[in-house]
């Protein structure tokens, strides 16, 4: 059986599920996840439903309609959760110069203030989260989220926005997990900011996404 898992590890090895025009449906990959994933020319719903139920709720002729609010409504109803946004899927291979993953490196301190709000959102969300702080203040934070995907976040203070501090970071994030691995960013798409900042620090966009929390 296919697993959003290996979908995901599909998606960052370049090997898509094919633009048929088709939805796929999978198993909720654990009991915190549940989501929708929009894919060029094709939908992945990952969550404890039915083929049947989906056909009853879902017009497959229409792409969009996954990810539009009368199937997100229903989905939400059936599972008892609710959408907490629809972000747009952003995908970073690991760095592999070990002088740049060093000098990245060597600006980062451990951040242990389990009380910020940004730790607090990721502990929720994500297993494994390690998080850093540069001396301005900004921190980045990985973690493992969907289906086991390694995910970042930053939080960039204002008094440096605007001179690069995100767009490093965001590269920094690449030198955080291993060589031959990968890293994934959600964004809101009205962030136009964030958006810049992770496509200047060599992320691409593969997909939208939204996730189902209780």
């Amino acid at each position: 059986m296919t697993t959003l898992a290996d979908i995901l590890r599909g998606i960052e090895h370049g090997v898509f599920p094919a633009p048929d025009l088709t939805t796929s449906v999978v198993p909720a990959p654990s009991a915190r996840d549940t989501c929708v994933i929009g894919l060029t020319g094709h939908l992945v719903v990952a969550a404890d439903v039915t083929s049947e139920w989906i056909a009853k709720h879902l017009d497959l002729s229409d792409l969009a309609a996954p990810l539009n609010p009368p199937f997100l409504y229903a989905l939400e109803q059936l599972t008892g959760r609710e959408v907490n946004g629809i972000d747009a899927l952003l995908l970073a291979p690991a760095l592999t110069d070990e002088s740049e993953r060093a000098e990245l490196l060597a600006r980062l301190t451990p951040f242990t203030d389990e009380s910020h709000p940004r730790i607090r959102r990721a502990r929720r969300y994500r297993d494994d989260v390690r998080a850093y702080a540069t001396a301005t203040g900004a921190i980045v934070l990985t973690g493992l989220g969907l289906a086991g995907r390694q995910e970042v976040a930053l939080e960039v203070p204002d008094s440096v926005r605007g001179k690069g501090e995100g767009r490093l970071l965001a590269r920094t994030a690449r030198a955080l997990v291993p060589p031959g691995t990968h890293i994934w960013a959600q964004v809101t798409p009205g962030n136009a900011a964030s958006l810049r900042t992770f496509l200047a620090a060599g992320y691409v966009p593969v997909g939208s996404e939204a996730l189902l929390v209780r």
